[in-house]
């Protein structure tokens, strides 16, 4: 990566380093954020460098200072290009959730003509980092914990109308991905007539569970990159970020993102155990739940499938348009996961068939569910 040292006097310094996915700033933006970095902290000498890129076409930088205290001495800017990305709903979003005591980055200034914010630094820690460090079951029972209690915040802040429906067209929307993408472009195969009948039959099924779940916010993405675990006995944990996409949707989406995430995986019994405190801490805390909790997993289950099958293409999309081929070592787990779902229940096992037979697989007699 390379790291661009501002000193007070103006003069810009390149100190380089290797890192294979820091994301690239073309070098008119570069300056315009340095000179309003400049502006707004003068004569205050700073560092800047990549800090993350994610899936659309925003870039996050970390502006250090080198005067200030170590635990103030750093900020984030996102630069958003205005002609590719919009701050408006990634702000909307962050005053909702963070009204409703999410801890998600501050906002301390803001250019939107530009596609500049400042933000509050939430640290180099996302949970699956934490995870991947200290896989002890303890520590994930304890940043799980702490996951569902922000969820919860943020689903009991809910309110109709003030993010985007999850409705019917957007979901269709997402589950076309699939044969546009996955189907076509990953796997170079086509669908008979038979088979698009087969795969638009459950598509409607799906939906009609989907859609028939109690909604409250939605963040879109709840995984472990999209959280932040921060150190000291006083962190508000999780910080949560990349939540521009937040809709309001069906109650179990979130959970399937948090506990069938596709870029760690946990043991069933465990994430079950997971989605039971859940549901009980939201039932004591008045969200609108089913009673009965095997509805609910059900609800949980069929959610996990719609998102599953959209996640595959989204992958596919990444790797085929965008030449982003990091998400292709995370389809098998995806896969997985949609396998297991609809294996569970009869009225998926023409899909899972459609599935074995686009992928080659030797079809597996004796289904019974």
């Amino acid at each position: 990566m390379i790291e661009f040292v501002i000193l007070s006097s103006g003069v810009r310094l390149w100190l380089a380093h290797e890192a294979a996915h820091s994301p690239k700033i073309p070098m008119q933006r570069q300056l315009q954020i340095e000179s309003w970095l400049q502006t707004l902290y003068p004569d205050q000498p700073f560092k800047l460098a990549p800090a993350s890129a994610d899936a659309s076409f925003r870039r996050y930088f970390r502006v250090t200072f080198d005067a200030r205290p170590e635990r103030q001495n750093s900020l984030i800017v996102m630069d958003a290009p205005p002609a590719s990305e919009d701050c408006r709903p990634w702000l909307h979003v962050q005053q909702l959730f963070e009204a409703a005591g999410a801890h998600v980055p501050h906002v301390l200034a803001q250019d939107l003509e530009r596609g500049f914010l400042v933000l509050s630094d939430l640290g180099n820690t996302t949970y699956l980092s934490a995870l991947t460090a200290q896989p002890e079951i303890k520590v994930a029972r304890h940043l799980y914990d702490d996951a569902i209690d922000a969820l919860i915040r943020i689903q009991l802040a809910s309110k109709p109308g003030v993010l985007p429906e999850y409705d019917h067209a957007l979901l269709q929307r997402e589950l076309m991905l699939f044969p546009d993408w996955y189907i076509a472009k990953h796997l170079g195969a086509s669908l008979s007539d038979a088979q698009r009948a087969v795969m638009e039959h459950a598509f409607e099924r799906i939906l009609a569970v989907n859609l028939a779940e109690p909604k409250v916010f939605v963040h879109r993405d709840y995984h472990s990159r999209n959280l932040m675990w921060l150190e000291g006995s006083d962190a508000n944990n999780p910080g949560v970020i990349d939540f521009q996409d937040a809709v309001y949707g069906p109650i179990s989406y979130d959970l399937v993102s948090l506990f069938k995430d596709a870029y760690i995986e946990w043991d069933e019994a465990l994430t079950l155990d997971w989605l039971v405190r859940y549901w009980e801490k939201a039932r004591r805390a008045g969200l609108p739940v089913r009673a009965d909790f095997g509805d609910f997993h059900r609800d949980y289950e069929w959610m996990g499938v719609q998102r599953h099958i959209k996640v595959l293409g989204i992958f596919a999309r990444l790797h085929r348009r965008d030449g982003k081929d990091g998400y292709l070592k995370d389809m098998p787990l995806v896969a997985h996961y949609l396998r297991k779902a609809a294996d569970r229940y009869r009225e998926l096992g023409p899909f899972l068939k459609l599935l074995d037979e686009l992928e080659n697989r030797v079809v597996q007699t004796g289904y019974t569910s």
